[in-house]
């Protein structure tokens, strides 16, 4: 049954005011079905980890001869974890998270229980990881993350040291260690589900999803095991002396990446085709299945030389293109602009509210897409649940799909119409299927 919550903020958004309230669990009344809240209580926490003895990108000087041994340290990483919690979960439900300046801390609400005491051991829920953007934080993504949570998902969002809104640094360290970063908390995370660990029986780590947004999406092309050209390696402005050849297409270290726990990948406009980081070849390595999210004006990775490229040319997996037609790179990933957010910024040059929302679409209403669509593909994927089927068997244009109905409700044998969505509100969007060759 299909759960529709109006909130102060999904009103105020209706009426085309800022909203009230910074909620990340809005359901629009055009929402289609499957990105409605599932019916498990959802718990929040933080999790400190970190990866010993990494190279220290930073600490490499790009215009000094290359060092004879490389800096090294430990790195520090942050993960939100959200998963299903015990029947009666309560507690605390905002998330304390700094805006794109780096400086304004908010508050923001959701459903989430804070500290809730997690499910009973022995669901073995499939685990989702969140790769956010540069710079992004491991909030930027909360709307999916706990909407995913009440449907029997553990999801750990990271944040990326070095690419987080306040200690965005060279952009070589986000290069270099984006999808190393994915695989450390994988593997964290699964040490925390053995037996004996904290987590143990609550989720699969050995079945796990990965989902990334712009530089995210860039780390989890690799992590799928897309290979980068010869070319990104040598940029003067990426890793310094070539520390991102361990990611090149054909590399003993880029052979040896992929992990067989992920089983697939949904990337929200991955970054580098639009700037040679990728290639026929390189993108022949993708082994796993991926759902590509795109605004086919995206500026900031580009569409039809940037996301759709990428999509074309992963050869070797089944993949899916779901496209916001005029939407821009924001398109379906970022949660709602948070008041506060809506200043112009005189040292970051722009209105920070513009780097959540779009001039076209409504943010809430691509959350809730992304939600429906994420939701499908996850549980085809990980969960074998062949009800989802359908949500993915569409008319490319959702424009053409043919609403034609009996009076008992059911379908006549010409409609056409997006599963999930009600009648009239499948508009603007394009979904593509493209097999193995």
């Amino acid at each position: 049954m299909k759960h529709v919550i109006i909130t102060t903020s999904a009103l105020s958004l209706m009426v085309g005011g800022a909203m009230a309230e910074n909620r990340i669990d809005t359901q629009l009344p055009s929402a289609p079905d499957l990105a409605a809240y599932g019916d498990l209580p959802v718990g929040v926490r933080t999790l400190e980890m970190v990866n010993p003895d990494q190279i220290n990108i930073l600490a490499i000087d790009p215009q000094v001869e290359k060092p004879a041994e490389w800096p090294r340290y430990d790195r520090p990483l942050t993960v939100e974890m959200w998963y299903p919690a015990a029947e009666g979960a309560s507690g605390d439900t905002s998330l304390k998270a700094f805006l794109r300046d780096g400086t304004t801390e908010v508050t923001l609400q959701g459903k989430a229980h804070r500290d809730a005491a997690p499910a009973a051991a022995g669901a073995n829920y499939p685990l989702v990881l969140i790769s956010h953007g540069y710079p992004g934080n491991r909030f930027l993504l909360s709307h999916l993350a706990e909407n995913l949570a009440s449907k029997g998902y553990v999801v750990a969002s990271i944040d990326h040291t070095d690419s987080t809104y306040r200690t965005q640094a060279a952009f070589g360290s986000t290069l270099v260690n984006r999808s190393l970063d994915q695989l450390f908390v994988l593997e964290q995370m699964a040490q925390m589900a053995a037996e004996g660990g904290e987590f143990s029986g609550l989720y699969d780590a050995d079945n796990t999803g990965l989902i990334g947004y712009s530089m995210g999406g860039y780390g989890a092309v690799i992590t799928a095991g897309g290979g980068v050209t010869e070319a990104a390696v040598g940029y003067g402005w990426g890793g310094p002396h070539g520390t991102l050849a361990i990611h090149q297409a054909g590399s003993d270290t880029h052979n040896n990446l992929p992990d067989p726990r992920i089983k697939t990948a949904v990337v929200f406009g991955p970054w580098g085709m639009n700037t040679g980081f990728w290639d026929a070849q390189g993108l022949a390595g993708v082994q796993i299945p991926m759902l590509f999210v795109a605004g086919s004006q995206d500026e900031v990775s580009l569409y039809e030389k940037g996301v759709r490229a990428i999509w074309e040319n992963v050869s070797g997996v089944e993949t899916a293109l779901l496209t916001f037609t005029n939407g821009g790179h924001n398109s379906g990933a970022p949660m709602p602009a948070p008041e506060e957010s809506f200043y112009f910024s005189e040292d970051k040059g722009f209105d920070i509210s513009e780097h959540y929302s779009d001039p076209v679409w409504d943010t809430a209403r691509m959350n809730n897409i992304a939600q429906h669509f994420v939701t499908a593909w996850l549980d085809q994927r990980l969960k074998d649940d062949k009800a989802a089927d359908g949500y993915l068997d569409l008319v490319e244009n959702s424009n053409e799909g043919l609403w034609s109905m009996n009076e008992d409700g059911t379908a006549k044998q010409d409609h056409s119409y997006w599963k999930g969505f009600a009648k009239g509100t499948a508009k603007g969007l394009m979904y593509e299927v493209k097999l193995p060759e």
